[in-house]
């Protein structure tokens, strides 16, 4: 696994108590990153310890589903990986600074908003137009009442596994057994939450002092 470089990424501040248990301890399954965070929402909920309404579910893509992040355990070396698409945890705290909780990034678990934006995403000025990235923005609530999942996507022509599903039962609602695509669709006139491009993202949520 890569490594951060020394001096990259600054833990959080001590004053800062994380929601989420230590990586180790998180549900987790490789390239289910929409389930891993559906299941990070479901944890802060159930422990009730931080209001929910402080937390977000973060898709990243972009109109080709071409986006590359940087200090992904995917990557080798410095090279950035191109994901269709990533799913991350917002938390804006009420402190100075807001936090990333991202289960395949090399930086900190959480990670300071602002070290994440710079050291993961790189500014969207030196890429290709068609590889800047843009988030959907969902509140840990309505993720949890309104994301589901068939994992049709993970399967191909003939019904296999592209990689192995999460031991846990497809997670489902009353009205949808599969809408994850309206999640990672950065029309903003589809799914639920808000559309930003990344600029945006980064202002809205960076630190401000």
């Amino acid at each position: 696994m890569e490594q951060p470089a020394s001096g990259l990424a600054a833990a959080p501040p001590v004053a800062h108590h994380p929601a989420i248990p230590a990586r180790p301890a998180c549900v987790y399954t490789s390239c289910y990153c929409e389930e891993n965070v559906w299941k990070l929402c479901e944890f802060i909920q159930n422990q009730n310890q931080f209001p929910l309404e402080e937390f977000y579910a973060v898709f990243i893509s972009n109109d080709r589903r071409m986006v590359p992040l940087w200090k992904q355990q995917a990557g080798c070396g410095g090279q950035p990986v191109i994901w269709d698409y990533h799913v991350i945890l917002l938390h804006v705290s009420n402190g100075d600074q807001n936090f990333i909780y991202d289960l395949d990034t090399v930086l900190p678990f959480p990670c300071l908003f602002d070290t994440y934006i710079e050291e993961a995403f790189k500014p969207d000025s030196s890429l290709n137009p068609g590889f800047r990235r843009k988030v959907r923005v969902v509140r840990a609530d309505a993720y949890l009442k309104t994301f589901a999942s068939d994992r049709s996507h993970m399967k191909d022509a003939s019904g296999n596994w592209l990689k192995p599903p999460p031991a846990y039962p497809c997670i489902e609602t009353a009205d949808f057994k599969m809408n994850l695509d309206d999640f990672i669709s950065m029309n903003p006139d589809v799914g639920w939450g808000s559309v930003l491009t990344l600029p945006e993202f980064a202002q809205g949520f960076g630190n401000q002092n």
